[in-house]
């Protein structure tokens, strides 16, 4: 990928000085405002490439709307909860977290937490200092032996299983993602949650919030658990459903719970953090020194890697990015983009848009058939009014304006080797094209069945035109382009001899009306790539 410019930084959240300093030896100018309202961030934020926050930043679409230079918004945690990524999606704008930084932390915590649950260690703390000695108050289990379900097999959810099993705890667990032997590896059973509640006599949570996590832990999720299960919460509020977790305290069915998130933060749902059999802390998964020096170094390196066109980590919307930071990679996505741009501006009297085709060949073009795809409607939709498509947003803009696209990879034969074939579909008109890069230079070799004799060199300022094969074509185009003051620098004729064809001509300058050319052919194009 083309380096990133961010020229300007704000962190809006107190951020381990580390960032700051990485920041600005890169000569990235860096601004801390902390504790902005929402008016204030609005106003502030027009004038920065980048923002780095932590979790009390709310970057609302409302933020990102109002931002017009915004390329990235860095979180130094794990974790986007606080970022509308949509919104910031739809503007091309990365959104990018640490999602190591704070793993061991994060599952210390929860370690804590089991232990303290099994120990009732804060409750007897505070009974001493209220001058109490109760010891049979204060009777616990052993850990030895128990079993752990661990729903969410990431980063810290493995770290919590290792972690435990020096405990000899039997650690059971539920993924969608990491497979069973993976986990198997590092001592966890996976198994469906159907068949983990019912085993557990400990269960923590290391999963993202989103629709399929909210209420994971519900009153049905309950009522299937042994009797007087404990559980732990050191990822998002919500995932356990707080008002089931109450009702399964008041009724004994969960003999404690460890909560270091809720729902709403401060929490409102006093009964559930007063009640005697549960231990709450005020989000302090990340709240280490180790953890946030690390979150604030990750995130200034990892911004400052995508600047320099290195490479992409901790990007949670801009996937497509990941394998464009090779040469050949910026290449290609030169050539997807003006591949786009000729079939937008040959097809321009055709629009709307209904289908985009995009076909990779060759076994050197398999890995980038993502990229090329966005690279192609990039070309496709840039010079569509109020529309500012990137690799990142044009999926989504496309999907919105109601194209639909289709990908596909197929192996290289002798004739076609790493080449690039679109076709489009508008107002129901089929217009096609084949490129390559030929010697570092993104080249055409066909358009709308006409394969040129020479590929055209995608650069500088083009001049497409359709017409019957005629000896006289070139003079009759050649005297027009005269009389409009524009001169000739390439002419590219099809292979083929009969029917109507695609030409091209390298001009000095675009014409001022393509009307001129009227009398010599039947459809033209101009552009400048």
């Amino acid at each position: 990928m083309a380096p990133v410019s961010i020229k300007t930084v704000l962190i809006s959240e107190s951020v381990d000085p580390r960032c700051k300093a990485l920041l600005q030896q890169n000569g990235i100018r860096v601004t801390e405002k902390q504790q902005m309202t929402k008016d204030e961030l609005i106003a502030e934020i027009k004038d920065y490439d980048g923002l780095v926050v932590r979790s009390a930043t709310k970057v609302t679409a409302d933020v990102i709307n109002a931002a017009s230079n915004l390329k990235i918004i860095g979180r130094a945690g794990t974790g986007v909860d606080n970022v509308d990524v949509d919104a910031a999606t739809k503007r091309g704008i990365i959104v990018m977290n640490t999602p190591s930084g704070n793993t061991i932390s994060a599952a210390e915590l929860t370690c804590a937490l089991l232990m303290s649950l099994s120990r009732n260690v804060p409750q007897a703390a505070m009974s001493m200092k209220q001058g109490n000695w109760d010891r049979k108050k204060f009777m616990g289990a052993e850990l030895y032996g128990k079993v752990l379900g661990i729903v969410g097999l990431g980063r810290i959810g493995k770290e919590v299983a290792s972690r435990m099993q020096s405990f000899e705890m039997r650690t059971i667990g539920y993924d969608p993602i990491t497979p069973p032997e993976v986990s198997a590896s590092w001592g966890v059973e996976q198994m469906q949650l159907e068949q983990l509640w019912p085993q557990c006599d400990y269960i923590t949570v290391h999963t993202p919030l989103m629709p399929s996590t909210v209420g994971l832990l519900n009153d049905e999720s309950f009522a299937k658990c042994k009797k007087g299960v404990k559980v732990v919460n050191c990822a998002r509020g919500g995932i356990i459903d707080e008002d089931a977790l109450l009702r399964a305290l008041e009724s004994g069915q969960c003999g404690g719970a460890g909560l270091d998130v809720f729902v709403e933060e401060p929490p409102k749902n006093r009964p559930l953090v007063n009640h005697p059999n549960v231990i709450s802390c005020p989000h302090l998964g990340a709240s280490t020194k180790e953890a946030q020096a690390r979150c604030g170094e990750d995130i200034a390196l990892q911004i400052v890697d995508m600047v320099k066109g290195k490479k992409l980590v901790g990007a949670v919307n801009a996937q497509v990015l990941a394998s464009t930071f090779s040469q050949e990679s910026h290449l290609l996505i030169k050539l997807g983009e003006a591949i786009g741009a000729v079939l937008q501006s040959c097809s321009s009297s055709n629009k709307p848009f209904s289908q985009v085709k995009i076909t990779t060949q060759g076994d050197g073009m398999k890995s980038s058939a993502g990229y090329m795809t966005s690279s192609v409607l990039v070309g496709l939709l840039k010079s569509e009014s109020g529309c500012c498509p990137n690799l990142i947003n044009v999926l989504s803009l496309a999907k919105e304006s109601g194209i639909e696209v289709n990908q596909a990879h197929c192996a290289s034969d002798e004739a076609a080797d790493g080449v690039c074939k679109v076709e489009v579909v508008a107002n129901g008109c089929s217009f096609k094209a084949t490129g390559a890069v030929h010697g570092g230079v993104p080249v055409l070799l066909e358009l709308s069945n006409s394969v040129f004799r020479q590929p055209v060199r995608l650069t500088g300022n083009l001049l497409f035109f359709k017409a019957p094969a005629s000896p006289k074509l070139l003079t009759s185009v050649a005297g027009v382009l005269a009389t409009e003051g524009v001169e000739i620098e390439s002419f590219s004729t099809p292979s083929d001899r009969s029917g109507d064809l695609w030409y091209c001509v390298g001009v000095s300058s675009l014409l001022r009306d393509l009307g001129a050319l009227k009398s010599s052919v039947k459809e033209s194009a101009q552009l400048t790539i």
